[in-house]
């Protein structure tokens, strides 16, 4: 059970999380969508401690995580992974090592500082690049990818954390339409396959009712719709995003077909690589 309960968020007199609530009693793919400055951000920060809430509770397997200092604070950032949308990757490091870099709450700080990764941390590392099928390029420094490589390099980060739940803020902002696509599937992924809830704070209509379960939706910090996703209709969206009467949810769209959003040509080979090896 992963109960939110009354979470609020200030700075100063703005309410960037207004008194949010809600559970999730069992693994799903759940989409925060909202117009910038909703709160989407600010609640995943609070979520995975990377901010402290004003007031509220978040309870966690009968424990409330708000209340956790030190290195009890530390393990619940390792068991709740983060996944960020400018990625938060060390350009000048090889992709493998940028991935081991998620075992670094399970590590004390010498051998963190000199790289020490056992044998079986660099095979899962390894089998979680493949997994997401960029494998082929786990030598290669990061500064050399593009963002949708970039971008699944930090997923399988995250992955190498063994983690209970994974939070991913706004993953495909910064990508064009293929490349979101398959951050997407990776994602829905690992919700199928690993039974792990995933919290994923999204812009776009189209990508929360064809990836997630259920959406939330925000509005000035509060949670203003909770519901399946084929209950987020367009009056719906149009009350969450503050939308006048000509809203066309086109505007949102990521659908695949400009020219100006093809993908690169290291995704494509990166893409076939994967194809062939499957």
């Amino acid at each position: 059970m992963f109960s939110v309960s009354n979470v609020s968020k200030h700075f100063g007199e703005v309410r960037a999380v207004d008194d949010a609530s809600f559970s999730i009693a069992e693994p799903q793919m759940v989409g925060i969508i909202g117009r910038s400055g909703a709160g989407k951000s600010t609640l995943l920060r609070v979520l995975n401690r990377l901010a402290d809430a004003t007031s509220g509770e978040v309870w966690v397997e009968g424990e409330d995580i708000l209340s956790f200092k030190g290195a009890r604070k530390r393990e619940w950032q390792s068991n709740c992974a983060m996944i960020f949308q400018q990625f938060n990757l060390v350009p000048r490091l090889d992709v493998l090592t940028n991935v081991l870099l998620g075992r670094l709450n399970k590590h004390r700080t010498i051998p963190s500082l000199f790289k020490l990764f056992s044998a079986k941390e660099r095979l899962d590392a390894l089998m979680a690049l493949d997994r997401l099928g960029i494998s082929s390029i786990a030598l290669q420094r990061v500064e050399t990818l593009s963002g949708g490589q970039q971008q699944r390099v930090a997923i399988a980060r995250a992955l190498v954390q063994k983690p209970q739940i994974v939070l991913a803020d706004e993953p495909i902002a910064s990508l064009d339409p293929l490349n979101a696509k398959i951050v997407m599937e990776s994602l829905r992924d690992i919700h199928d396959t690993d039974g792990l809830t995933v919290i994923c704070n999204l812009h776009t209509l189209d990508t929360a009712r064809q990836f997630c379960d259920r959406v939330i939706g925000m509005s000035e910090g509060r949670i203003v719709f909770d519901g399946k996703a084929d209950n987020l209709t367009t009056e719906v969206a149009k009350s969450i995003y503050g939308a006048s009467e000509d809203f066309e949810e086109s505007m949102t769209s990521t659908a695949i077909g400009s020219d100006n959003n093809k993908p690169s040509r290291e995704d494509l080979q990166i893409k076939e690589l994967s194809t062939v090896d499957a």
